[in-house]
């Protein structure tokens, strides 16, 4: 019996083109014990992503659910990266300058994690509301005093918080429209909770860069789709919305923010859009071909890196790890890395210090604990925050050890 083919979720066509098989890997924040490795608790499942033919919406099979994956113990906690809450400020102080934000306005953040933007706005005075549905995060943005409510976000919430008085000027949600299974219902949720003039923003990885820079460790489980602006405006525009602006950012090895309003709203299209439009013609992101080859980049990431681990071993020389982050363990399981070949990885969250990363079985220590063992090398595994993490580590550098990234290729710097 041949399996059957799954059907998009968003424009429901037949997926027929694989984009990338990563094979069986674990939840990627899902950080274990020496117990549940014994209790055999460490579980992986199958990672296989495919392209639509019809909207091209890219997309992972479903083959966890989401509340298992964004659970009450949920550990990402945005506060964490000093250079995304500093993004954050950046973006709070030109939002409120270019729409004019105050007092008697609302600004909702949609996963809104440990309040690390909406604190921001909150400080300048502007009336803010987080929704997060994962209660660790939340709580944390709760002890700040943002006013966070725990749920999902989607349409029949959209018409709960308007039911009740509360629409937004401006709602923000980084980093979540990926993560979220039925994308069509999550988006009808900002057509909503928006004001008729109000301004939703998004930011997500660029599917255009995880194609030409071979982001394949940015592809997991909780990552539901991977994103172009040619899918997106195809999304938005069935719940109600108009992408009027678009820009490109590099955090997370290249993102857009992308501006978007109720159809009826006065906010004219930008010449950013149109920018963006054009650079995805032009990579093919409108045709099958554009997505062909991509295993092949993998495997040739993967070649480099097992290949420096070769070297490093076969010369006696240590590697650590910094940055327990989603992104290493899809790169770290796919390229069969274990803990003998890496002795540890260091990450300032304390809920994930002393366990371990699923797949591998590194260990997670303390900053600390990495300085005072002075390895040979540090692969650094949150490649977007290398410069970041070098200017932390900078003790090391001055002690000889040399710093690593893995993604396209492997490069000692």
């Amino acid at each position: 019996m041949t399996a059957k083919t799954p059907a998009c979720r968003f424009c429901g066509a037949p997926l027929d083109t694989l984009f990338a098989d990563l094979g069986e890997t674990p939840l990627s924040n899902s950080y274990v014990t020496e117990a549940d490795v014994a209790a055999g608790r460490d579980t992986a499942h199958p990672l296989v992503v495919r392209v639509c033919g019809s909207c091209f919406l890219v997309q992972a099979d479903e083959v966890v659910r989401h509340a298992d994956i964004f659970d009450a113990d949920y550990t990402y906690f945005s506060s964490y990266s000093d250079s995304w809450v500093a993004h954050a400020g950046r973006y709070a102080e030109a939002m409120r300058a270019r729409f004019d934000l105050g007092p008697s306005s609302r600004v909702i953040e949609v996963a809104s994690n440990d309040g690390y933007l909406l604190q921001h706005f909150k400080a300048a005075g502007v009336p803010v509301l987080g929704v997060e549905p994962t209660a660790s995060t939340a709580n944390a943005a709760i002890a700040k005093g943002i006013d966070t409510r725990i749920e999902y976000f989607g349409k029949a919430f959209g018409q709960k918080l308007a039911a009740e008085g509360i629409r937004a000027d401006l709602t923000a949600a980084n980093n979540v429209l990926a993560h979220v299974p039925d994308i069509l219902d999550f988006a009808c949720g900002f057509t909503e909770v928006l004001t008729p003039e109000g301004v939703a923003t998004f930011e997500f990885p660029h599917l255009l860069n995880l194609i030409n820079l071979v982001q394949f460790d940015t592809i997991y489980h909780e990552h539901f789709s991977y994103l172009s602006l040619l899918a997106v405006e195809r999304v938005f525009d069935k719940a109600g919305l108009r992408v009027f602006d678009a820009e490109e950012l590099p955090t997370h090895g290249g993102s857009l923010r992308v501006f978007a309003c109720r159809k009826a709203a006065g906010h004219a299209e930008l010449p950013g859009v149109e920018a963006i439009r054009a650079a995805e013609k032009a990579a093919g992101l409108d045709t099958l071909a554009g997505y062909a080859g991509f295993p092949e980049k993998i495997r040739a990431c993967c070649d480099s890196f097992r290949a420096f681990l070769d070297t490093a071993r076969a010369e006696g020389r240590t590697v650590a790890a910094y940055g327990a982050a989603a992104k290493g363990n899809t790169f770290l399981n796919v390229c069969g890395v274990t803990a003998e070949e890496i002795t540890m990885v260091a990450d300032r969250s304390h809920a994930k210090q002393g366990k371990l990363l699923p797949g591998s079985h590194v260990p997670i220590v303390d900053p600390a604990e990495l300085i005072a063992s002075r390895p040979d090398y540090v692969v650094i595994l949150p490649w977007n925050l290398a410069d970041e993490i070098r200017a932390q580590l900078g003790e090391l550098e001055q002690g000889g050890t040399r710093f690593v990234t893995a993604v396209p290729e492997t490069r000692i710097l």
